[in-house]
């Protein structure tokens, strides 16, 4: 179907615009990409020095928690597509919330990225904090109104969560995740938030949906046992005995 010349004529820079953008910027989003990881020494170890991205009580009007951080059923079904390069595991938290939820800083900072190339669609935002750590809040309803360089606090609301399909209704949801600075290593957040994760466990499906290994069936089973992951490594969960079995059979 032919467009209107008016609705092409405005479409032709935009293509232009995102044709230089292809040309300009592959080697700058590689390097950010592909930056050496920092040496574990240089990162801070956990010591719920942060908080929850949302405030309030959570409920089924608020927020609840979705998939957790590490080896889930559902990464482990895309540990060689969606998640090759994180070594086969989810690597944040989902938090299910309404479309609008306010998101807060999950501690002190600065503002290294919005809308940046380390970030989940539709909008994200990336934080650097003390100790070579970065935050990153994806899936946001709209562009952030920070600016990179730009201070934030703790319980700060940065953004709001929107929906990884971009319809409020799919899959509405806050995907947090817990990095070093150079964006190479994932850690799992839970011992780095200041949180009462038993009775959180409670009110959402959190701490369930592990794959099973049944060749070691207690391995990685509980949400604070979750391996890291290096961008990039070997898979993590290329179980022998997988359950439950990937459909058709397919391990």
């Amino acid at each position: 179907m032919a467009f209107p010349l008016s609705i092409q004529q405005r479409a032709q820079p935009t293509t232009r615009a995102f044709a230089v953008l292809c040309v300009l910027l592959p080697s700058s989003f590689a390097a950010a990409h592909y930056a050496p990881a920092l040496p574990l020494g240089a990162v801070a170890q956990p010591a719920q020095q942060f908080g929850l991205p949302f405030a309030g009580a959570p409920g089924p009007d608020s927020w609840l928690l979705g998939q957790s951080y590490g080896s889930t059923t559902g990464a482990y079904r895309q540990r060689r597509s969606t998640y090759g390069n994180l070594q086969g595991i989810h690597a944040g938290l989902d938090f299910s919330a309404p479309c609008g939820t306010p998101v807060r800083a999950i501690g002190d900072g600065v503002v290294a990225e919005v809308d940046g190339p380390h970030g989940s669609l539709p909008h994200n935002v990336v934080i650097d904090h003390a100790g070579n750590l970065s935050s990153l809040y994806g899936h946001l309803l709209q562009r952030a109104s920070l600016r990179p360089g730009q201070k934030v606090t703790r319980g700060q609301v940065i953004g709001q969560s929107g929906d990884s399909q971009g319809t409020c209704i799919s899959a509405p949801h806050l995907h947090l995740e817990l990095r070093d600075r150079a964006h190479q290593r994932f850690f799992n957040p839970l011992p780095y938030i200041a949180a009462d994760w038993n009775t959180l466990a409670l009110a959402g499906s959190f701490g369930r949906g592990y794959e099973y290994d049944l060749s070691a069936p207690r391995k990685w089973q509980t949400p604070d046992s979750q391996p890291p992951a290096l961008r990039g490594g070997r898979l993590l969960n290329e179980f022998a005995r997988p359950w439950p079995p990937a459909p058709g059979g397919a391990r």
